[in-house]
């Protein structure tokens, strides 16, 4: 499917906001990396190029972030690209720059304010916390969960207000982000509650697969009662209008796995498929129109193959581990968690807070530069969007 270009001149420059995550996990460490290497870049130092741009291939992935454009693994030929966007940490300075100090890290910081431009040789840093003392890298405290919150906040109120362009989230640590007094499974409901939305939903993304999931932290056993008619329709409407709205992707062609080996093999392995799945399907078919190529319920050992060699544009996986067991085979260095159905656009790290290697200085930071790569992306798209429906 076409990606159109969108957004190739933006009255406006992006401005992407990362949020640290836990002050005792990888966090700090992953954007101290990605700003040295984006700094590498502006200086054309090295192997990692005169410039940072978000590139796209056919249908909407990312495929390179440093130098000459590159083909994905799919064979789909690079698109078209969105200026690098600016970034600005929302998290504790004192932290960072302990952090680099451990590290041995040579980092400039700049105290920067909303309103204010960012400096492009700089890390610019709103400082949300001041934290006394500064937790120790894999030993988080209450306090420490504190301020994670208090960085979600201040990022979705930014972005809601259109300072920020979209917000990237470093991991949390969610014992303690309850602990300290928010009181939220995790970042996604977090949101939703700070933005006022009720549906939803988790999209994981990378070059070769996406993917949504009707049912996400429920125990195996509790799933089928999940996968409800309602619960796969309103997956597949929020699939549908991320794909054609957030990636720029024309006409999306959307998979739909089944629940039961072999998609129920008619009834011999469970009716799901029958009685649940497919009125779904047809559902969601008359609510999009031609908006969208919907088929399935399709096997769950063959629709994921299918979608990485390109068949399709995403699938929606039945439960968690159906559709993240293929995805991080897949993208497991590089995957990124968007949540679709916001009025705001946030990407995510696809990784926890790996307290068990904080502060050693081996954390990988790729997937941070894809979610800030896809979060500038999806942001360009809603502008260009909007844009033009006002001129319409």
């Amino acid at each position: 499917m076409t990606s159109h270009p969108r957004n190739e001149n933006p009255e406006k420059p992006l401005l992407v906001g990362i949020t640290m995550g836990c002050p005792a996990g990888v966090g700090p460490e992953i954007i101290l990396r990605l700003h040295l290497e984006r700094e590498l870049a502006r200086r054309g130092d090295g192997d990692a190029g005169a410039g940072t741009a978000v590139v796209a291939n056919q249908g909407g992935g990312l495929l390179s972030c440093h130098g000459a454009p590159q083909v994905a693994a799919s064979g789909m030929a690079m698109r078209t690209s969105v200026p690098e966007p600016a970034l600005v940490v929302l998290g504790d300075l004192g932290v960072l720059e302990q952090s680099a100090r451990r590290l041995g890290l040579t980092v400039n910081f700049n105290d920067w304010r909303p309103g204010c431009k960012p400096l492009p040789e700089a890390l610019n840093v709103l400082s949300v916390s001041a934290l006394e003392p500064i937790p120790q890298p894999g030993r988080p405290t209450p306090v420490s969960g504190r301020a994670m919150g208090e960085y979600i906040e201040k990022a979705a109120a930014l972005t809601q207000s259109g300072e920020l362009s979209a917000m990237v989230t470093c991991p949390i640590g969610k014992d303690m982000l309850n602990a300290g007094g928010y009181h939220y499974p995790g970042h996604t409901e977090m949101l939703a509650t700070l933005c006022n939305r009720r549906k939803y939903a988790m999209m994981m993304a990378g070059d070769r697969l996406r993917v949504t999931l009707v049912s996400i932290h429920r125990a195996l056993a509790m799933v089928p009662q999940a996968v409800s008619e309602e619960a796969v329709t309103g997956l597949v409407s929020l699939t549908a209008r991320a794909l054609l709205e957030d990636f720029a992707i024309a006409r999306p062609r959307i998979a739909v796995s089944g629940l039961n080996p072999h998609a129920g093999e008619g009834g011999m392995f469970g009716d799901e498929e029958r009685l649940v799945i497919g009125p779904a399907l047809a559902r969601a078919a008359d609510l999009l129109g031609d908006q969208v190529e919907l088929s399935g319920p399709w096997p769950p050992d063959t629709v994921f193959h299918r979608a990485a060699r390109g068949d399709f544009d995403a699938v929606v996986a039945m439960y968690h581990d159906q559709g993240l067991i293929p995805f991080k085979l897949l993208h497991f260095h590089d995957g990124v968690n968007v949540t679709i159905g916001l009025p705001i656009v946030r990407t995510s790290v696809d990784h926890g807070t790996a307290y068990d290697i904080a502060g050693r200085g081996v954390a990988d930071h790729a997937s941070l530069r894809a979610a800030v790569l896809l979060a500038a992306w999806i942001a360009a798209n809603r502008a260009a969007t909007t844009g033009a429906k006002q001129h319409d």
